[in-house]
């Protein structure tokens, strides 16, 4: 008994740690890169904006205030990998530059009615006459309606005027996001750069 126990203890346990996970998840940014494989970046020292913007494609409706925050990480964050900004493009090992946008999103899940209530174990969940009893299940729709934002940001290679790297972050944004833009967009820049 005392087994058996222990074991249900460690399943209540580990589905906790499960769900505590896929639910802090949600929020996080989904980050990734891709590389051109015939260009060496290891030699390079020195960067500079592509262009006088430093954002390759500017929404109509972007926050002017925004963009100083994102050109601002952007620009910190190489330096902190220990490039050297110049202000020439001709004259620097690599050019960069960033896109950002957000769209809003639904995003509707449905579930049989008794899916909340312990593990779906539930008064309702074999009907009033059991499980063969003639009663057919109803579901529980769930509509939320969020925003997503995408950061891009990309790397040329000023000798070959190729594209050298790729790197992109998207995240659902919340509530505390809005309230300490600066932080989110630090932490994001951050998350796509370590990769370069």
């Amino acid at each position: 008994m005392l087994k058996v126990r222990s074991k249900m203890k460690m399943f209540v346990i580990a589905a906790v740690a499960i769900i505590g996970v896929g639910c802090a998840s949600q929020h996080n940014a989904k980050v990734d890169f891709d590389r051109n494989a015939e260009i060496d970046t290891t030699q390079y020292k020195t960067f500079a904006w592509l262009n006088e913007n430093k954002i390759l494609s500017a929404s109509e409706d972007i926050n002017p205030v925004m963009k100083i925050r994102l050109d601002e990480a952007v620009e910190d964050t190489f330096i902190a990998k220990g490039y050297k900004l110049i202000s020439s493009a001709e004259d620097a090992d690599f050019a960069i530059s960033y896109t950002v946008g957000s769209r809003d999103k639904i995003k509707v899940n449905s579930y049989p009615a008794t899916y909340n209530t312990s593990f779906g174990w539930g008064r309702g969940y074999y009907g009033s006459r059991g499980y063969y009893g003639g009663m057919s299940m109803g579901t529980e729709t769930r509509v939320t309606n969020y925003t997503e934002g995408k950061l891009a940001i990309d790397v040329y290679d000023v000798k070959s005027h190729q594209p050298a790297w790729h790197g992109w972050a998207v995240k659902r944004i919340t509530s505390d996001d809005r309230e300490e833009p600066e932080q989110m967009i630090k932490d994001l820049v951050e998350k796509v750069v370590v990769n370069f």
